[in-house]
């Protein structure tokens, strides 16, 4: 009798045991805040209950990791008393592969093995994706070696990420023999492969090993379509896409910007039209797809489009390529109520897009507006600061800009060579020539940057501009590379400001050696001698011109009328309204007269 009333006891208390843990787990994974789990930590802390169980204990630590807390995960990870359960050590790798601490991971997994805990089939490819991601290539071959040793060498999980390691860091041919070794390859595992010779620029032995499949699903044919449309190979990629069978909107999105990327706009178009459902990728396809082939104006009809006949809603990747469309077109109006229509489906403040934001004020001339998103943005990333940066130099403001930069500094991000483009810009603009080359020195000295031919470019601008044609010279002589086209287009300008031929012929000579057909050149230097009044050398130029066959493309200028943009060329007639424009214009030019304006005749000559 007291033996099974002892019995009752033990199981309820069992019982009530496990009923208890199942609430605590309840309650964790309810938590959606960091001060609501903490909270529940007090309150289990404050009425002794014991919640030190291993299952308990990883649900706490998970729930740490996914929301952020990933100090306070591992403050609680190491004061366990019982550490010996692999899914405890799991957990806190996979929060610190969430936030890329992929040399922690590594560090974990060497504490794991310190402590002989055995790893599991979950263990070793958290551990082997940081490896790849940290291209730490020794400590993944010791993660190798651990899977041999502890039974996983053939185990279809683990080897698939050992594949996509030793392939992700160039040695395609280990990966390749782990494949070979795995005693069951499934569909990932060939995937996985056939990425690895793809990634690795060996399209002929994917397509080899494709063939070889035993089993292709959509993910499988995708890729091998899109690795040929990678390679430009579009006749290829379009015969294996009516190959596929089972096509899905993945499918139709994949050959969809496979023609956007070759150029052939015609044909992401026709996919488009006839395609029966369309998702947000499908409508980024065709929108980045006439980004990427300079259609911009093609670029805010489809926009429009989206926003009026689609249930699809822009993501910030949409909204970013039709404010870099905006920039490009000057289309200030339209690129104004993307920001409206931005902050009203809820990206007010989304890095990408206020960077955008940014970028379409600054180009479009309203580098207040640029200074007013940075300012509202509660979070920057680096190419925040080189936008503001670069767009306050380029505007004239190099005194704001290179305060910015103090304060970038000062909070923590590190510069890359685009910032420093900004600065050389700004000490350009103000005339600060020793405080440039202290900063273009800075770049290797202080920032571990090696300078670009765009660097070096700056610095001969800052030179030039500040009359230091010699010195400007002497510079090029001495750059570790030969100087381009846009080096020598700055020295020719500068030289024609400064009045120097003998600097500005050098210049022309250099360019002609770069580009012979480039008739810009050519404009610059008459300009040179028709202000120097040689009549002589400017006839000659002349003539030079004419011989070279060089013929200066008419300048294309846009304008926004009517929710639509119209380009037009000097004495262009093609505008249904041609006649009415240029009676508002010989008005314009009229006013302009009695307001005392009178045309350069050297500028309207070298315009011809």
């Amino acid at each position: 009798m007291a033996s099974s009333i002892a019995k009752v006891g033990v199981n309820l208390a069992s019982d009530i045991s496990i009923t208890l843990e199942q609430t605590l787990i309840s309650l964790i994974r309810s938590c959606k805040t960091p001060n609501h789990l903490l909270q529940l930590q007090s309150q289990i802390i404050t009425s002794a209950i014991d919640y030190k169980s291993h299952i308990t204990s990883s649900h706490f630590v998970s729930k740490c990791c996914e929301l952020k807390l990933i100090n306070h995960a591992r403050q609680v990870f190491d004061r366990l008393p019982e550490r010996s359960h692999t899914s405890l050590w799991n957990v806190m790798s996979k929060g610190y592969l969430q936030i890329h601490a992929y040399n922690e991971v590594m560090v974990l997994f060497t504490d794991m093995m310190k402590e002989n805990v055995k790893p599991n089939c979950y263990t070793l490819p958290v551990v082997m994706k940081s490896c790849c991601k940290a291209f730490a290539l020794r400590e993944g071959e010791q993660v190798h070696s651990v899977a041999i040793k502890t039974g996983f060498k053939s185990n279809t999980y683990v080897g698939t990420n050992l594949i996509e390691f030793y392939s992700g860091g160039g040695h395609v041919t280990r990966a390749y023999r782990v494949f070979t070794e795995m005693v069951l390859r499934n569909v990932v595992s060939w995937t996985a492969m056939i990425n690895g010779y793809v990634a690795n620029g060996d399209l002929v032995s994917a397509k080899r090993l494709f063939d070889l499949a035993p089993e292709r699903d959509v993910v499988l044919w995708s890729r091998i379509v899109s690795a040929h449309a990678e390679a430009g190979d579009m006749v290829e990629a379009k015969r294996l896409f009516n190959l596929m069978p089972g096509k899905d909107l993945m499918s139709y999105n994949t050959l969809l910007n496979g023609y956007a990327k070759n150029g052939d706009v015609e044909g992401f178009e026709r996919i488009f039209e006839n395609m029966e459902d369309r998702n947000i990728f499908s409508w980024n396809g065709l929108i980045g797809g006439y980004a990427h082939n300079g259609r911009f104006v093609e670029v805010l009809s489809a926009f429009k489009r989206m926003v009026r006949e689609s249930d699809v809603q822009p993501n910030d990747a949409t909204l970013v390529s039709v404010l870099a469309a905006c920039a490009r077109l000057g289309s200030l109006d339209f690129g104004k109520w993307v920001h409206k229509y931005a902050e009203r489906s809820g990206y007010k403040g989304n890095v990408y897009v206020c960077n955008g934001l940014m970028d379409m004020y600054a180009k479009c001339g309203l580098v207040e507006c640029s200074i007013d998103v940075f300012k509202s943005m509660d979070k920057k990333d680096l190419i925040s600061w080189n936008t503001i940066i670069n767009a306050l130099a380029v505007h004239g403001h190099g005194a704001d800009a290179l305060e910015i930069f103090g304060e970038m500094k000062s909070s923590g991000e590190k510069p890359d060579g685009i910032t420093f483009i900004g600065i050389l810009c700004a000490c350009s603009h103000m005339g600060l020539v020793k405080e440039g080359l202290d900063h273009f020195h800075s770049m290797s000295d202080e920032h571990s940057i090696e300078p670009q031919i765009e660097h070096y470019g700056c610095v001969v601008d800052l030179l030039a501009r500040g009359g230091l044609l010699e010195q400007a010279f002497e510079f090029v002589r001495k750059m570790p590379m030969e100087a381009d086209g846009v080096v020598w287009t700055a020295l020719l300008a500068a030289s024609r400001v400064h009045k120097k031929i003998e600097f500005a012929e050098l210049s022309l000579k250099k360019l002609i050696e770069i580009d012979r057909e480039n008739p810009a050149n050519y404009v610059m230097l008459s300009n040179v001698y028709g202000e120097a009044r040689k009549w002589e050398d400017l006839a000659r130029l002349k003539v030079a011109m004419r011989d070279t066959g060089s013929k200066k493309v008419p300048g294309l200028s846009s304008i926004q009328t009517d929710d639509e943009i119209v380009e037009f060329y000097c004495f262009d007639e093609r505008h249904s309204k041609t006649e009415e424009i240029y009676c508002a214009l010989r008005g314009l030019t009229k006013l302009l007269r009695l307001c005392g304006y009178g045309a350069d005749p050297m500028e309207l000559e070298s315009g011809t």
